[in-house]
């Protein structure tokens, strides 16, 4: 009796601490992110002054972009105070700022901040004198000998056309007081590659050395709470080839410099967005994370390369790459093979199961090409993993099967050995040789779903597809939890449910396939186990509650399918299903302990 008491009181336990996890720490970051990334959509004024570098690091590459702008409101107004070529492609528009040749002003035209098709357009680049700064720029490193170079307040001239489309470049100007003159190139796809080919010649009468530089910059990290399966800061593929991840808290604690490269990229990635700088591929150049303090701090990844020396009456062209977009996979990939980009699929955080997880997103999307609905595409890849899984699962249910009709011999067995927990686990073993019984088919499943469950949630969470992709119903975007709630009846009461009480319907009918999945088998005899048994369903589905609608579903269908599956194996081995008794003896009375 005490046993049973304690069981209870630790089940209890476990439930409200589940329960306050979710009430009072996970529900309120939700909150929070979602409050902040309405509060970031608000473009605020502030005033722009030059930054100075911190911890020392050499002041090389600029420092957070000095501008000699006057502060402006809005990052229209900033725009509207400097003279701009106007960038307008079937997947972007902005301008780029004649001071500095900088790439500072950028929308994306495919996606909005809301479901709501009359939303403002997702703003990715920011002027450096408005509050949320964020910009891509590329210069050359200025010495004695070789004059003015390009840099962040260079004036540049528009050579003919003044208007960047995918089909129409554009080509700005700078000639120094030594008589150098660069000509930078602006060409952009149908997506987001820019292609910025500099080609310099030298009219003065002593050779040049120019050293390129090259820098992402924003001054705020991302609003919202950073999640533990997502990486959102500074990334690259640079020395030795290996991918570099670093969080904004990292590098505010400490930059990180790495060595010396001819190949790689490095950038700034959000959960959808990014910017990502790639040098020239033939010129050794070394690269830095660094935050860098100041009247305007900044994050800023920026690299320099070895000087190009250029002879008097001579040219050289050099050639970079910016990508600014979104993290579409079929654009990602197709930089990767057609560019020949070192890993730059890896720009899209696949996690530690990449080998699982994007092979799993190709299916997903083949199934959303033909039925036109990724909540639909969830499904059809649901059965197929479980046709992948079948052979597991046929012998994990066949085993169970056996399991059951071997019980007599197995309580026989307890009988005869009583205390003798040696001699019973030998003739235990024994049974299950002679009966052909593998008590460890039933982990195997569990086990190799794990990593599919994990990369089905890092695809639903990270893979932009996934953004804003509606189901049927009240489900609008599968990437966020389901909106519905208990506490309100589901939206028939008058208003709106707290989010530390929300509950919605998928996560309940989840909730409810786990139940009837785990009431397939047998109560365990011991009163702990047989009250985990009874409690498991309902704290998975408080736990659930703020994951990805899409997930819950993927859940829900694939406990309806392992429901279904169960009961055909079972019935084919000749085993009970306990479905239909479990169910009658929630409901039967039970006897007091004097009857």
């Amino acid at each position: 009796m005490e046993n049973k008491r304690n069981s209870l009181v630790a089940i209890a336990l476990s439930v409200l601490i589940v329960m306050a996890w979710q009430f009072f720490y996970m529900n309120p970051r939700l909150e929070a992110q979602r409050k902040a990334e309405l509060a970031a959509k608000a473009q605020q004024t502030t005033s722009q002054t030059a930054a100075k570098p911190a911890n020392g690091t050499a002041p090389a590459v600029p420092a957070a972009g000095a501008s000699t702008q006057a502060p402006a409101g809005t990052a229209t107004d900033a725009a509207a105070t400097s003279p701009r070529v106007t960038i307008d492609t079937p997947a972007l528009q902005g301008s780029i700022r004649l001071a500095g040749a900088r790439l500072d002003d950028l929308k994306l035209k495919n996606y909005r901040e809301t479901v709501d098709p009359k939303s403002p357009l997702i703003t990715l680049f920011s002027p450096s004198n408005t509050k949320d700064g964020y910009f891509a720029e590329l210069g050359y490193v200025e010495t004695p000998e070789s004059g003015k170079l390009p840099g962040p307040d260079t004036v540049w001239t528009v050579s003919g056309n003044d208007k960047l489309t995918q089909s129409t470049p554009v080509t700005l100007t700078f000639t120094n007081e030594k008589g150098v003159t660069f000509a930078r190139t602006f060409a952009v796809d149908e997506r987001y590659m820019f292609t910025v080919t500099d080609k310099i010649t030298n009219g003065g009468t002593a050779p040049l050395a120019a050293s390129l530089y090259g820098r992402v910059t924003r001054y705020n990290k991302p609003q919202g709470t950073s999640v533990y399966v997502l990486h959102e800061g500074f990334l690259g593929v640079l020395e030795d080839q290996k991918l570099s991840e670093s969080k904004y808290s990292d590098i505010e604690k400490e930059n990180v410099e790495h060595a010396k490269t001819t190949t790689g990229w490095l950038g700034i990635t959000d959960k959808y967005w990014a910017a990502a700088l790639i040098p020239p591929q033939d010129v050794a150049f070394s690269s830095r994370f660094v935050h860098i303090a100041g009247q305007q701090p900044s994050f800023q990844a920026d690299f320099r390369a070895d000087p190009v020396t250029v002879a008097p009456g001579q040219s050289t062209e050099v050639k970079n790459m910016i990508f600014a977009g979104a993290k579409e996979v079929p654009a990602v990939d197709g930089y990767y093979a057609k560019l020949n980009i070192p890993k730059f699929d890896r720009l899209i955080d696949w996690g530690w199961f990449y080998f699982i997880t994007k092979p799993m997103f190709k299916l997903m999307d083949f199934f959303y090409r033909y039925f036109g609905n990724f909540g639909l595409a969830i499904l059809a890849t649901t059965i197929v993993v479980k046709a992948l899984f079948f052979p597991l699962a046929n012998k994990q249910y066949a085993s169970m099967a056996k399991m059951k009709m071997v019980q007599p011999k197995m309580q026989a067995l307890k009988e005869k050995f009583g205390d003798d927990r040696m001699g019973l686990q030998q003739a235990t073993m024994e049974l299950y040789k002679t009966e052909k019984i593998n008590p460890l088919a039933g982990c195997w499943p569990i086990a190799f779903q794990i990593p599919i469950f994990f990369s089905l949630y890092k695809v639903i969470y990270v893979t932009i597809e996934m953004r804003h992709a509606p189901f049927f119903g009240w489900i609008h975007d599968l990437s966020a939890p389901d909106p519905t709630s208990i506490v309100n009846f589901f939206g028939l009461l008058p208003f709106e449910a707290p989010t530390m009480l929300h509950l919605g319907i998928w996560p309940l009918i989840m909730g409810v396939t786990m139940f009837l999945q785990m009431r397939m088998n047998p109560t365990p005899p011991d009163p702990a186990q047989a009250m985990v048994f009874t409690w498991m369903p309902v704290i998975f589905t408080f736990m659930m509650a703020s994951f990805p609608a899409g997930l819950i579903i993927y859940w829900a269908w694939n406990n309806t399918l392992s429901i279904i599956q169960q009961a055909i194996i079972m019935k084919r081995n000749g085993a009970k299903i306990e479905l239909f008794d479990n169910l009658k003896g929630l409901f039967r009375r039970k006897p007091s302990p004097a009857e």
